[in-house]
């Protein structure tokens, strides 16, 4: 089975990835999706640079036209990505109005000729991530169909949330959490098409529930729960890479952010945006809270030193410390 790290907008850009990276060497990482337009017109370096370290990494697309997408697709392999990969999953309104995401499930022979543009434009993997349907239809038809016309262009990997998609209603937020799972559908998918490479999304928060939902299919593909508790991170290059049982240690990711975070102050990027990513690195710990408020203060972030990320490890280990003391 393989691990991915969901595409999240605003959390999985660069720093967010390696720092995920700097845990896992085998978990597949995703970039934030980047639509065609920016791609195709924006500044390359600040969209799609990242640190080779993240490989193996996924650009996730945004777009419905085949031809923006299949020049989008040449410009990321260019960049060295691993994988590129079209939303049609997303249910933000900004998406809607740009005629791709979720809403593309309404149209799967667009979404072939997309795919098929792509697939026509690069060697890497061109794959999917869609939902199990859209607004209150739950009929099997409608996924059991995209997947279907989808596949025949030349898409083989699908990452499957298994939500349907309220378009109607609900805002993005709600839109993870109030469609109701339906992992069932997903096995389903991987009945029907043996041959493709299916991995499940939606609601995963460890990896028992990991072990008991995804048994069968090919994948796991997790958000949230990865990025607020990152250590999860940790038991991935064994449990699914067949690694040994990993020496990593908390301390030994730090030590491998305050050398990229100096690093990238020194290319003007302020520590700041590398160290919001790591705020739940020792979630469930004695002195997380500590860790947290350290890292969060404004004032020590303005001074953009990375030896503050020691200095938060320092603080966790003295409130745990008095914790134990008062026990």
């Amino acid at each position: 089975m393989i691990f991915s790290v969901a595409p999240m907008m605003d959390w999985t850009d660069r720093h967010c990835r390696f720092f995920h990276r700097s845990i896992s060497l085998r978990a597949r990482l995703f970039t934030e999706m980047v639509s065609t337009v920016a791609v195709l017109r924006g500044d390359h370096e600040r969209l799609l640079s990242f640190d080779e370290a993240e490989h193996p990494v996924a650009l996730q697309l945004g777009g419905s036209n085949p031809a923006h997408l299949a020049a989008s697709a040449r410009i990321g392999e260019r960049w060295g990505y691993d994988e590129i990969n079209l939303n049609c999953g997303c249910p933000s309104d900004r998406v809607r109005e740009g005629s791709f995401g979720a809403c593309l499930m309404a149209e799967p022979a667009l979404v072939a000729d997309c795919v098929r543009a792509m697939v026509e434009a690069v060697a890497v993997p061109v794959t999917v991530k869609h939902r199990i349907g859209l607004g209150r239809d739950e009929s099997y038809a409608m996924v059991r169909d995209f997947v279907g016309t989808v596949s025949e262009a030349g898409c083989g990997i699908f990452y499957v949330h298994a939500r349907n998609a309220w378009l109607d209603g609900l805002n993005p937020k709600e839109n993870r959490t109030i469609p109701p799972l339906r992992y069932d559908v997903v096995h389903r998918l991987k009945r029907d098409f043996p041959a493709l490479e299916i991995h499940l999304n939606g609601g995963l928060v460890d990896h028992d529930q990991i072990a008991r939902a995804g048994a069968g299919l090919d994948g796991a593909m997790v958000g949230r729960a990865a990025y607020d508790t990152p250590w999860l991170l940790a038991e991935v290059d064994f449990r699914y890479g067949g690694a040994e049982a990993p020496e990593l240690t908390r301390e030994r990711v730090i030590e491998r952010m305050v050398a990229y975070s100096r690093r990238q102050i020194a290319r003007d990027v302020p520590l700041r945006c590398i160290t919001r990513h790591m705020l739940g690195l020792f979630n469930g710990e004695a002195g997380a809270r500590a860790w947290r408020r350290t890292l969060s203060d404004v004032a020590r972030l303005r001074g953009n030193d990375p030896d503050l990320l020691w200095s938060a490890y320092d603080a966790l280990q003295a409130s745990a410390a008095s914790v134990a003391r008062a026990a």
